[in-house]
């Protein structure tokens, strides 16, 4: 498999929900990323360290609290974008047909789930499709992900918690945040493979172009 195809395949993996396998997963990610991206190995010395030493029960409770149950973010790119907007309607039905092209399966998750948008990236054969999903949809998702790590983001999450259902979950203290460190190597590796510029790509007359139309973000 080509060196970045790779790359994503094993981000996905990394960020799934935890077990012995994605433990062997970022092992791999791990001396892939020495080899061959030193500076967003480095970036995640920390989540290295964690994926080492923490137990899977955990884990699965620092991945619950990070994205699922009185999360962070989510890791459902369309929502991040859109919300409940139609357009995300738009967005999922698009990605299931290259999901199914693809054979890109996948499990309980929906198709904007940002692992399986980084094995469909592995596995797509058309570099204006790619294009589109990761200047798109991928990079500005990831980016308002990484931002609902910051210290401010969070505590104004706990005031709604507290104040709606009288409760918080408490957050580790050690490795609480922990997956920010692997959502911005993923960042600088996107930002290394896909520039930002879209222009090529929008004007042309295809289902990529009106795919971008149609995903085009508000200002």
């Amino acid at each position: 498999m080509h060196l970045t195809k790779k790359v994503y395949e094993l981000y996905a993996y990394a960020l799934n929900y935890p077990d012995e396998k994605v433990r062997e997963k970022i092992t791999e990610l791990h001396i892939c990323l020495d080899k061959n991206y030193p500076d967003a190995s480095g970036m995640m010395n920390e989540f290295f360290e964690f994926a080492k030493e923490t137990s899977i029960w955990k884990w699965e409770e620092i991945y619950t609290r990070t994205f699922d149950v009185q999360a962070i973010s989510t890791l459902d790119a369309g929502y991040v974008l859109f919300g409940d907007d139609y357009k995300r309607g738009e967005l999922l039905a698009n990605l299931n047909r290259e999901h199914i092209k693809y054979e890109n399966n996948f499990s309980t998750e929906l198709a904007d789930h940002l692992p399986n948008l980084l094995l469909l990236l592995s596995k797509h054969d058309d570099d204006d499709f790619k294009n589109d999903l990761v200047g798109l949809i991928i990079k500005p998702a990831l980016k308002k992900i990484i931002d609902e790590f910051e210290t401010v983001n969070i505590e104004k999450k706990n005031k709604v918690y507290q104040k709606h259902h009288k409760t918080i979950i408490q957050q580790e203290k050690k490795y609480g945040t922990v997956y920010q460190s692997i959502l911005k190597s993923l960042l600088m590796i996107l930002d290394i493979n896909y520039k930002d510029d879209n222009k090529n790509f929008l004007n042309e007359k295809s289902f990529n172009s009106e795919f971008a139309k149609e995903m085009e973000l508000p200002e």
